[in-house]
């Protein structure tokens, strides 16, 4: 119980300075030097669980990461609901492909001051400086060596993870390792390249440090070697659009990959394991968000579901009737026999539990969710849809009665995309056809379509397999991903969004490779480069 306390002072104390870059005072708290503090393992796993809390930006919220990538990469949708989800058009941006620095979206998604509530690039970045701080405050103190080296891998590789994010969003970013450092950080040409060098060393450095791979409740939802293997079949499998300088590197997507599937980690045999309440248990999981309910639990069904809605589902958690599936995304589907489809959106007519009526909307239209989002009064390019359009997300299916934020983990790296990220690789590393990679694809259809064998494939294309990615991995996060290593990045949208112009007076084809367009990475926001004039602005962007 004694070191319970100093931990929990200890951690207290830590948090007024998560922003500052300015020198610690060295002060006594009870009975404990803050010098002194790390000296045994549970004192060390304490300042490294400071850490882990800000992986909560992977998910869905508004603004978060998954929305900004999801939408953008086609998979989802805001539109406009009469007065609601216009937000000075940051969502139709969004989908239109229309950002700028100081654009609506970038201004709402990206950075809001004044308080720890802002957007993506806020957010990660106050991650990274948790991770410099904890890092300096484990490194100058006391304790085993050994045992320190291990935290400090752990700690680096929570900061390469979010590096990985920033490198995949975001490109020409500071890498900012010293908290201590208080000048200002400064970009130039060729900064994505020597982030994406940065990660693959960070990983080099720590990965025979980490806690071993594999399913493990003793490590779940830390970093651990799985986690580092995950990231760096990531970067290789990307390596042609991050730092297209350093040459494809398929064969080290296939080896990082393969490192992973001799870890134990193993495809679950019903899908849905990956995805309902308390899923820590998934053979799969390979890094994870760790969701409680209330504060830090997942908040997906608040974000998607309509407002009268509560009634028939029996979950009560006061939506606000957002982000649906994009209707030609889910029509890709095969929408009757693949599990995936269902189990991924919702839609159908919302019945009443006490009453057994259909529930009815505040337009006074029956509520009953539908794939299709018809618009009306598109005078202005986005028009605007009925309450009850569009299918909502149902990936994490909620506990009965649910009344706050969700139980169900978001799994970061799940070993079936490594399936089929190897499979991609090593079709792409053959220039066609390849025996293992229909294989390893056949594996994932076979759990989505029990007992049809008529559903797999004899041999495998490019196409398959991103499709297969689409159909596996809708709302996980790599739809903009996917979309702009595939090229399909700009492809229209029917309905939505008309081709992204790849011809722009500020493109530099040095930067891009051939087919691509500025519009592959967000701008650097520009109340970031405000606050620091030595920020270079991303290719494409007014500088």
């Amino acid at each position: 119980m004694k070191n319970v306390k100093y931990i929990i002072l200890f951690i207290m104390v830590l948090m007024p300075f998560v922003n500052s870059c300015t020198k610690l005072d060295e002060k006594l708290y009870n009975q404990v030097a803050v010098k002194d503090f790390g000296k045994t393992q549970a004192e060390q796993d304490a300042l490294v669980g400071v850490i882990y809390p800000g992986l909560q930006v992977y998910q869905f919220n508004d603004p978060g990461l998954l929305s900004l990538v999801e939408i953008s990469g086609g998979m989802a949708v805001i539109p406009r609901r009469g007065g609601d989800w216009w937000d000075g058009g940051s969502h139709s941006e969004l989908t239109l492909h229309s950002w700028t620095p100081s654009s609506a979206m970038v201004t709402y998604g990206y950075i809001l001051t004044g308080d720890l509530g802002g957007g993506t690039w806020y957010k990660i970045y106050h991650n990274i400086t948790q991770c410099n701080q904890i890092y300096a405050l484990i490194n100058t103190g006391s304790g085993d060596p050994a045992l320190k080296q291990r935290t400090l891998a752990q700690i680096r590789g929570i900061r390469a993870f979010w590096y990985y994010v920033l490198v995949d969003n975001f490109g020409n970013v500071p890498i900012i390792t010293d908290f201590y450092d208080t000048s200002l950080p400064k970009t130039e040409p060729g900064q994505r390249k020597k982030v994406y060098d940065f990660i693959m060393a960070e990983l080099d450095t720590i990965t025979n440090l980490l806690p071993k791979g594999g399913p493990s409740l003793t490590y779940y939802g830390k970093f651990t070697k799985g986690a580092a293997f995950a990231i760096r079949a990531k970067m290789y499998l990307n390596a042609m659009v991050w730092n297209p300088q350093g040459g494809t590197k398929w064969q080290q997507c296939i080896n990082a990959c393969d490192t992973l599937l001799n870890m134990g980690y193993q495809l679950e045999p019903n899908w849905q394991t990956n995805f309902v309440p308390h899923n820590e248990v998934s053979q799969e999981a390979i890094f994870s968000v760790a969701c409680k309910a209330g504060d830090g639990g997942n908040s997906i069904l608040g974000y998607t579901l309509h407002y009268k809605s509560q009634e028939a589902l029996n979950v009560w958690v006061g939506p606000s009737n957002g982000i649906a599936g994009m209707p030609g995304y889910i029509k890709a589907f095969d929408t009757i026999n693949d599990i995936r489809c269902r189990e991924s959106f919702l839609w159908g007519a919302m019945i009443s539990r006490v009453t057994g009526d259909t529930i009815y909307t505040a337009e006074n239209r029956p509520l009953i969710y539908s794939i299709d989002i018809p618009r009306h009064n598109m005078e202005d390019g986005w028009g605007s849809a009925y309450q009850e359009t569009g299918a909502r997300c149902w990936k994490w299916p909620p506990e009965p009665g649910l009344s706050t934020s969700m139980e169900n983990d978001v799994h970061i790296f799940r070993i079936s995309d490594v399936y089929l990220m190897k499979a991609e690789a090593l079709v792409r590393r053959d220039g066609g056809s390849n025996g293992e990679a229909t294989t390893l694809v056949n594996a994932i259809r076979e759990r989505a379509f029990p007992g049809m064998p008529s559903k797999l494939y004899s041999s495998v294309t490019l196409d398959d397999i991103m499709m297969e990615r689409r159909f596996e991995l809708a709302w996980e996060g790599f739809a903009r991903q996917d979309k702009i290593r595939f090229g399909h990045f700009g492809d229209p949208i029917p309905g939505w969004k008309d081709y992204t112009d790849p011809i722009d007076v500020f493109d530099n084809p040095a930067w891009f490779p051939s087919g691509h367009t500025h519009y592959d990475l967000f701008p650097i926001p520009q109340a970031a480069r405000n606050a620091n004039p030595n920020l270079m602005q991303n290719p494409g962007y007014a500088q």
